[in-house]
C-alpha cells in the first residue's frame, strides 16, 4: 500500500510517522517547501515570529480579507514542519466543550474522553510528569515559561484584582482563568513537528519529497490515484491531504471536489458536490497596544507569550472561553524582526528576499503596515474572539491551481461578535488601568477614553485595527465534507487530516489541535486493512 501525504506540517508529520511505523506501508510525504536543510536561525528563535514575516520564504503569504476593506498576509509555513516552524509555539489542547462540538459532527470517536489518550501519546510535559492528564514519553516536549517578567507579574495580578481565576495549567478540564501559556520550545528554540517526530529511523522510513507544489488530485472513476505536482505526476494508492486548512481547501476545489455550481462556472468538472471551503472560522484578533514606563523587554527571555487570560463573555449562547487576551512581552519590532533595532532589521529582511517580499506587501494595507512602524517600540494585550459566529469563505478566482483562492474572512460581521470583542478589548484595557498594572503601565497607545466609551466609535476602530491569528478550521468539516474517518464522500482512496475537517475552530489555539487530528487519522487508517 503506497500512500501519499500531502503537506509537512502540525497534522501531516505526524500522521506519516505513525503510518510508517506499519511495514505493510510505502509513505510518500509531499511538501512543496525546502525539507533538507535544518531551519534557520530565526525559525529556531521562540522568541520572534520572523518566519511568518510576508514574503519570508518559509511561508505562503497569502492574501486574506478580514473584510471587505481590510486586505492581509496570510502567512502558512513552507517548510518541513510547516505553520509548526513559524508560529508562536502556543501549544493548548482543546477543551472538552470543542470536542463536544467535533463529537456531534464526526461520532464518540472525537470527544474529549476519546482523544484523552492521543494527547497523552503526542506529549512529554516537563511540569506535569505525573500527572494522568498528561503523557511523559511523546516526541512533543511542552513546558510554561517562568512567569517572572513584570509584566507577567502585573498582567496575572490585575486579572485577579478584577475578579477572574487561576488557571495554573491550560491542558486540563477544569475553572478557566489567567494563567502561563503551555509553550513547544526548548532551550530557547522552537519546536516543529518536524524537529520533534522526524528522527533519523523515521527519515528513513519516509519517502520526503521537497519542492513539490501540488497543484490539484488526479481522480480516475471516482478514486483518487495520485497527485499532481510542480516536478510532475505522482501515483498512489490512496491520497491523505494534510495542507492546513487554505492549501487543502484549495487542491480539493482545483481537483473538482466542492460546490457544484462554483466549479462549473469556471469550468471544472465536478467530481463531488460538497460545501468546501463555505463556512471556515477563525480566531479575530485585535492588539491593544501600550506603553511601559519600566523596563519589561529581555532578550534572554526566549518566548513572546507567556501568559494569557481566557474568560467567558456570557453573552447570548457563547460557549465557556469565548474571549482570550494573550499577553506579548516582545516589542511589535522585535516580535516580528527579531532584533532590538527593528526598523533597519526590517528593512534588512525585506533585502534578502526583496521580490517575494514586495509582492507580499503590495496587496496589504499600506496604513497598517505604517501603523506597525510607528508603534514597533510597544507591547500589545491580543484580544481574540475564540468561538466567533460569524463564517468565512474560501472560492477559486481560476481554475488555475497556480491561482491562489479568495480567502474572505468577513470578521465582525455578527452583531454578537462586535459586542463580544468590545468586551475583550474594554476588559484588556481594565487590566492595564488596574492597580495592579500601575507600576509597569504608561499610556495606551492609540486608544482614548473617547473611543472606549461610545459604541460605535469602539466597533469603527476594532474593524480598522483588526487581525488575525491564523487558525482557520473547517473548511471541509466532518460530517457534510468528510466521514468520521476523514475520508472524503464520494471519492474513494482519498482523505483530509488537518484543521479542514474541525466544523468549528476550538476555543484555544489549534496547534495542537492540528497534532491530533493527524495522529487521529493514523489510528483510524492503521486499524484498516493496508492490503
Amino acid at each position: 500500500m503506497r500512500t501519499l501525504v500531502v503537506g509537512s506540517g502540525a497534522s501531516g508529520i505526524p500522521l506519516a510517522v505513525r503510518l510508517s511505523e506499519d511495514p505493510r506501508r510505502e509513505v510518500v510525504l509531499l511538501e512543496a517547501g525546502e525539507t533538507e536543510s535544518a531551519p534557520p536561525a530565526e525559525l529556531r528563535d521562540a522568541s520572534t515570529v520572523e518566519g511568518a514575516m510576508p514574503g519570508h520564504p518559509a511561508n505562503w503569504s497569502h492574501l486574506g480579507h478580514l473584510t471587505p476593506d481590510l486586505p492581509y498576509s496570510i502567512a502558512r509555513g513552507r517548510i518541513l514542519g510547516g505553520s509548526s516552524a513559524i508560529n508562536g509555539s502556543y501549544f493548548v489542547r482543546p477543551r472538552p466543550t470543542d470536542c463536544d462540538f467535533w463529537a456531534a459532527a464526526g461520532g464518540d470517536d472525537w470527544s474529549y474522553p476519546a482523544l484523552l489518550d492521543t494527547m497523552r501519546r503526542i506529549e512529554t510535559d516537563a511540569d506535569y510528569p505525573d500527572s494522568p492528564l498528561h503523557g511523559s514519553a511523546g516526541p512533543m516536549p511542552i513546558s510554561r515559561p517562568p512567569q517572572t517578567n513584570p509584566a507577567a507579574v502585573a498582567f496575572i495580578a490585575a486579572a485577579t484584582e478584577l475578579g477572574f481565576g487561576m488557571e495554573p495549567d491550560k491542558n486540563r478540564p477544569g475553572p478557566i482563568g489567567v494563567g502561563p501559556v503551555p509553550s513547544n520550545i526548548v532551550a530557547g528554540e522552537r519546536v516543529s513537528t518536524a524537529r520533534a517526530y522526524l528522527g533519523t529511523s523515521e527519515r528513513s522510513r519516509i519517502e520526503i519529497l521537497g519542492r513539490h507544489h501540488v497543484l490539484r488530485v488526479l481522480i480516475e472513476d471516482g478514486r483518487a490515484i495520485g497527485v499532481e505536482t510542480t516536478s510532475g505526476p505522482v501515483f498512489g494508492d490512496e491520497v491523505v491531504l494534510a495542507a492546513g486548512a487554505i492549501g487543502t481547501a484549495h487542491l480539493l476545489l482545483a481537483s473538482g471536489v466542492g460546490p457544484g455550481a462554483q466549479l462549473s462556472a469556471l469550468g471544472i468538472p465536478v467530481v463531488a458536490d460538497l460545501p468546501v471551503g463555505s463556512a471556515f472560522t477563525d480566531h479575530p484578533d485585535i492588539p491593544v497596544g501600550w506603553r511601559a514606563k519600566q523596563a519589561v523587554f529581555d532578550p534572554d527571555e526566549r518566548f513572546a507569550f507567556p501568559t494569557a487570560l481566557n474568560f467567558s463573555s456570557e453573552i447570548g449562547s457563547a460557549p465557556e472561553g469565548d474571549l482570550e487576551i494573550l499577553l506579548a512581552v516582545k516589542p511589535i519590532g522585535y516580535l516580528l524582526t527579531g532584533s532590538v533595532h527593528p526598523l533597519a532589521a526590517g528593512l534588512g529582511a525585506s533585502l534578502r528576499h526583496p521580490i517575494r517580499t514586495l509582492s507580499a506587501l503590495s496587496a496589504i494595507s499600506r496604513r497598517r503596515a505604517t501603523e506597525q512602524i510607528r508603534h514597533r517600540d510597544d507591547f500589545q494585550l491580543i484580544v481574540g474572539l475564540q468561538a466567533p459566529v460569524g463564517t468565512g469563505t474560501i472560492t477559486l478566482e481560476s481554475p488555475d491551481p497556480h491561482v491562489p483562492p479568495r480567502i474572505d474572512y468577513r470578521y465582525l460581521q455578527h452583531p454578537h461578535d462586535l459586542t463580544r470583542a468590545r468586551l475583550g478589548v474594554r476588559t484588556a484595557v481594565d487590566l492595564l488601568e488596574s492597580r495592579a498594572f500601575s507600576s509597569v503601565f504608561a499610556s495606551l497607545s492609540e486608544l482614548s477614553d473617547a473611543v472606549l466609551g461610545d459604541d460605535d466609535a469602539l466597533n469603527a476602530w476594532m474593524l480598522a485595527h483588526l487581525g488575525t491569528a491564523i487558525h482557520l478550521c473547517g473548511t471541509a468539516p466532518l460530517g457534510s465534507v468528510v466521514d468520521w474517518e476523514g475520508r472524503v464522500h464520494g471519492v474513494s482512496g482519498l482523505r483530509i487530516a488537518d484543521t479542514s475537517i474541525l466544523p468549528r475552530v476550538p476555543t484555544r489555539g489549534p496547534f495542537a489541535s492540528a497534532i491530533i487530528v493527524g495522529e487521529r487519522i493514523a489510528e483510524f487508517m492503521r486499524g484498516a486493512d493496508p492490503r
